[in-house]
């Protein structure tokens, strides 16, 4: 129970004189002799002693209507229609009449009315009490003075839908009716002079009762709570307030003072209390005060615990309470510090966000200079609307770590803390040692609901030492690279980190091997060559045996082998098992690890000291070499770098660099295998025997055996020139220890070829020069004499010649029928065609091939005899200018007619006998 003195007393409302609208300035002045009042939809409902009801628009005007003859005595208008229920007289004696109008509706001008029927409980005659109506108009109550309730069900505003019970029959006076309507529940509270009698359950069949109390309360002094006081019934009586649920009593508030009106408005309970200098009257028929009654009216916020009091008059004037606004009220309370009070004023006055935040930070700053913990809290209830560094700044200043940290966590639970803020937090839980605090925020939310900056929060642990707490939360959160980092360069615990790797997805994986794999191949080799065998493979995570289910076997990861060669390089033995691995595994490597591991092989090959094994490592070598997987120039250099002879003369073989091969045995003066390679590769490049030849007339040591066998390949297969053999000698005459009858033989087998040579073109020169005199002889016959055509027989057919013949200048004589059936041309002699086409055949070719310069040095480098193919080209005339030679020097001019006989014999042209 709280008592009356213990409740503030504020004026929360300004009293004014209602005065009428307009310049007048007069006051509003009530029709005398009101005798009930009430007040909805807008209006003001006013009853008087003569049977008129007063309606008072907003606007202050008052419209009246007859409603009784004789006075009207109750009135109830409902809020949600334009329904008004009255109770009055139209005849002496106890005769109450209730009448139900419909404001809407006029009928002369006066407001309709729906509905007559007399107030009497069982036929009794007695007075009205009390009225009661439901908002809904199914349900309206009467209380009478004898103690009985009558409750009218149906549509109350018409006779035929609707019936009358006796509901309620006691000795007291009914003094207060009250609808509760909450969901599907309607209740009735039934309350008397001497006691709150009963609560029905009007929702229920057979209506239910329960008695409530034993207390009883005076006419107009009870009513209903809104929502917010949960719709209880308030009995105002002269000690104490009670509120009442359906089912039992509720709260109750020690108001003293002699209660004359008991009324809920907008959140607020008014009770109008009797001058307790004014005699008091007890009475059921005494409540009405006399014009000298002093009547004090005092509004109650019965959620916030505080009061308004004014002092009331009844001298007809009419006062309205203006209630100020809210920000009004909270500068009042704020005034006098009653923060609390402030704050629960504006959450019952629905005060939005900002509002609220704005009372937080007012007492947040009142506390701060004597409780810094009240403080914190109050700042904390500020978060989302005040800006954080208005806070820390303060806490700061005053080294509260303690409650700097409290607000900062409270920042973080509500996801509104930034970098800086976690930062800040994290440094308060490391300065104050407090790792049980530091844990429970790192684990305090999943991995879904993370109120602060994870990675920033990992960067503060590490830099602070609590490198467990870091790597925990890298873990949880999937921060791998923090993970690895922590791991591998603060706690050196490079196990654990290379098993992380082998966990994670395929390209973190892969880019973490990238990054840490030197590190990690330097203190676990076997481990990391393992997983980079695997990663570069077919890369499957290492998880535990449920999710391996999950894994996509059909998809393959693998990575570039040759990109992680780097990693191993102090580690030439894991590097070479990686190599290894990856060709066999994968023939389709890149080329850089066949590269490298033909360099590692070479390593060991050069290194070996062992017979039996080093042959076996220059097999390895060579089946490298031979898989056509290397390139060749870095294979080339490789073996060179090593002096790997097999391998130097696999490859030189392999690109068909004889003459390397060969400068190679030179350089090693291995002759016999000089010898050799010209026997092998002579066939493909013959400049090789010449090469070596110089190289053996060169030498000052005894190579008579090797020159002679070099000259003899030579000779037989007649390979040098003899300018080029002029030059050997000429190098043999310098050699100390070769003498002529090295070459003796070879010069006298030389020299008689060359003597056989010039006897056989001599002898086709006098065969050119009398076939030439002999067709001259031909041609001129031809010029100067005429054609006698004697042939008897066909030269295709070989019968005898017929007319009509063809005969040619060439003495071939055809049936026609024969030439037409066998001739290519008409102008061409059949028998004589093939001979004459390879001879132009010839002239086309040669006039082809004087341009053609490209070709002519090509067959000049690859000629053993160059000589002969100069001679040859300057026989086809590529080094002259094209000159047209008709005839011999001295000669007379050809006319056109004989020209033109020239070549019509060149090509044997026809003619027709």
């Amino acid at each position: 129970m709280a008592a009356f003195l213990q409740w503030r007393k504020f004026v929360f409302f300004d009293k004014e004189i209602v005065k009428e609208h307009g310049d007048t300035g007069k006051n509003v002045i009530l029709p005398s002799g009101i005798s009930a009042c009430d007040s909805g939809r807008g209006h003001i409902v006013l009853g008087d002693m003569d049977g008129k009801v007063w309606l008072l628009t907003r606007s202050l005007q008052l419209t009246p209507f007859q409603a009784y003859k004789l006075r009207v005595t109750h009135l109830f208008q409902l809020k949600q229609h334009s329904i008004l229920v009255s109770v009055g007289q139209d005849e002496h004696g106890i005769n109450p009449l209730v009448k139900v109008w419909n404001l809407d509706k006029k009928d002369s001008g006066t407001p309709l009315c729906t509905r007559i029927f007399p107030a009497i409980p069982g036929n009794k005659p007695t007075e009205v009490s009390c009225l009661g109506v439901h908002e809904n108009l199914n349900f309206m109550a009467i209380g009478f003075t004898d103690g009985s309730v009558v409750l009218t069900k149906g549509d109350i505003t018409r006779d035929r839908h609707s019936k009358t019970m006796t509901l309620h029959e006691g000795n007291s006076p009914i003094t207060g009716l009250a609808f509760r309507q909450v969901a599907k529940a309607t209740h009735l509270f039934v309350a008397t002079l001497e006691k709150v009698y009963q609560c029905y359950t009007l929702s229920v069949k057979e209506y239910p009762k329960v008695k409530l109390d034993t207390h009883g309360c005076a006419l107009r002094c009870s009513c209903v709570a809104d929502p917010s006081q949960d719709s209880q019934f308030i009995v105002a009586g002269d000690e104490c307030v009670y509120l009442y649920q359906p089912d039992e009593r509720g709260p109750c508030f020690a108001f003293d003072g002699h209660k004359l009106l008991a009324h809920w408005h907008r959140g607020y309970l008014f009770l109008l209390i009797r001058d307790p200098k004014s005699p008091n009257k007890t009475e059921f028929g005494s409540r009405e005060s006399s014009s000298s009654d002093k009547q004090l009216l005092t509004i109650y916020d019965l959620e916030n615990k505080f009061i308004a009091y004014y002092v009331l008059t009844r001298d007809g004037r009419m006062f309205a309470l203006q209630e100020k606004d809210t920000q009004t009220k909270l500068e009042m309370l704020f005034k006098k510090n009653l923060f609390v009070m402030a704050i629960n004023l504006a959450k019952s006055q629905h005060l939005d966000s900002d509002g609220l935040s704005e009372i937080f930070r007012h007492y947040g700053d009142h506390l701060y200079l004597k409780d810094h913990d009240g403080a914190i809290q109050q700042y904390i209830r500020t978060i989302g609307k005040l800006e954080p560094s208005y806070v820390i700044r303060k806490f700061l200043d005053a080294q509260r770590i303690h409650n700097l940290t409290a607000y900062l966590q409270a920042l973080h639970r509500q996801s509104l803390a930034n970098a800086d803020h976690t930062t800040l937090l994290l440094n308060c839980y490391t300065k104050l040692k407090d790792s049980s605090k530091l844990e429970e925020f790192i684990k305090q939310s999943s991995e879904s609901e993370v109120h602060f900056d994870v990675e920033i929060a990992i960067k503060v642990l590490r830099q602070a030492g609590y490198h467990s707490h870091a790597v925990f939360l890298a873990e949880k959160h999937t921060h791998h690279e923090w993970y690895l980092k922590i791991q591998l360069e603060d706690i050196k615990n490079y196990e654990e980190g290379l098993r992380y790797i082998g966990r994670l997805p395929f390209e973190q994986a892969e880019s973490n091997m990238k990054r840490y794999g030197k590190t990690l191949m330097h203190h676990v080799p076997e481990g990391t060559t393992l997983l980079l065998k695997g990663l570069c493979t077919n890369y499957q995570p290492n998880r535990d045996a449920a999710d391996k289910d999950s894994l996509d076997r059909a998809h393959i990861n693998k990575a570039n082998s040759e990109e992680f060669i780097p990693v191993f390089a102090n580690n030439p033995r894991e590097l070479k098992a990686f190599l290894e691995h990856m060709i066999n595994v994968d023939p389709q490597s890149p080329q850089g690890v066949y590269d490298t591991l033909l360099e590692l092989r070479l390593q060991d090959w050069a290194h070996e000291q062992d017979a039996a094994r080093k042959k076996v490592l220059q097999e390895e070598a060579v089946s490298l070499l031979r898989s056509d997987n290397t390139v060749f120039d870095k294979a080339l250099v490789l073996c060179q770098m090593h002096n790997f002879k097999e391998g130097i003369l696999y490859l030189y073989e392999k690109g068909k660099l004889y003459q390397q091969i060969m400068h190679y045995h030179m350089q090693n003066e291995e002759y016999g295998k000089v010898i050799e390679a010209c026997k092998r590769y002579g066939d493909q490049e013959g400049c090789l025997w010449e090469q070596a030849l110089g190289y053996f007339a060169r030498k000052e040591e005894d190579c008579k055996t090797y020159i002679s066998e070099v000259l003899h390949h030579i000779d037989l297969n007649n390979l040098m020139p003899p300018l080029l053999v002029d030059l050997v000698v000429q190098t043999l005459a310098h050699n100390s220890t070769a003498t002529l009858s090295v070459i003796k033989d070879y010069l006298i087998n030389k020299l008689q070829r060359e003597s056989e040579q010039i006897e056989d073109d001599e002898r086709k020169i006098s065969q050119y020069r009398v076939e030439t005199a002999h067709l001259r002889s031909e041609i001129q016959d031809l010029k100067t004499s005429a054609k006698i055509f004697q042939k008897t027989k066909c030269n295709l057919c070989n019968s005898p010649l017929e007319l009509p013949s063809v005969h040619f200048l060439c003495s071939h004589s055809f049936h026609q029928h024969c030439f037409e059936s066998y001739a290519e041309s008409e102008a061409e002699c059949p028998t004589c065609a093939p001979e004459n086409r390879k001879v132009m055949d010839m002239l086309r070719a040669q006039d082809q091939k004087r341009d053609l310069h490209d070709h002519f040095n090509r067959q000049l480098r690859s000629s053993s005899d160059g000589f002969s193919v100069v001679a040859d080209y300057f026989g086809r005339g590529v080094f002259n200018k094209l000159t047209l030679v008709t005839d011999p020097p001295g000669s007379k001019p050809v006319s056109s007619l004989e020209a033109s006989l020239q070549r019509d014999l060149l090509i044997h042209t026809k003619r027709n006998c």
